[in-house]
């Protein structure tokens, strides 16, 4: 192994690892060395969650500590708000795109239904047909993009703000 100087090394060494590797680890307990065989793991979303801050011990009993569950709840709330007008944000862009593209479609197809009745030559009338087709589905590309996958992860977002919003929240003097 190797050495770490408190929590935030050995939180980044355990960030080092996959999900799901085996990791040993040596740590200090009431005056010994205690050996960890432990695996990395993801919680759960249906899991709740606790939060454990480690202070000095001269800080542990300041109103500060004190209020420190109450700051975060607020900040992470309002976090999942700023989320959820983003998320509204989103999909009232992609309502917009969606008819703008929907009607830029149509004009397409309609078009290249004129345009290739129009034409003398069938293998350029096929040419712009297929052209017209191609830029009315390429103006839905914005809207599909949105509903099928930019609001998935400000959804996750919004479940982890809310979840760290509700943990209850320990302070230990460390």
């Amino acid at each position: 192994g190797k050495p770490g100087d408190g929590s935030s090394a050995l939180q980044r060494l355990v960030l080092q690892k996959t999900i799901g590797q085996a990791v040993q680890l040596g740590v200090w307990r009431d005056g010994a060395t205690v050996q960890l065989a432990v695996k990395t793991a993801e919680l759960p979303s249906d899991q709740p969650l606790s939060i454990v801050v480690h202070v000095p011990p001269q800080e542990a009993e300041s109103p500060e500590a004190a209020g420190l569950a109450v700051a975060m709840a607020n900040y992470f709330e309002n976090r999942a708000r700023r989320l959820e007008h983003e998320l509204r944000e989103l999909f009232r862009i992609g309502r917009r795109s969606l008819a703008i593209g929907t009607t830029v479609l149509l004009i397409c197809l309609a078009a290249s239904q004129l345009v290739g009745n129009l034409m003398p030559n069938p293998t350029a009338a096929r040419i712009v047909e297929e052209s017209f087709i191609l830029v009315g589905w390429v103006a839905n590309w914005r809207p599909i993009e949105i509903y099928l996958y930019d609001w998935w992860p400000i959804r996750r977002r919004l479940r982890l703000y809310r979840r760290i919003a509700e943990a209850p929240v320990t302070v230990n003097a460390a």
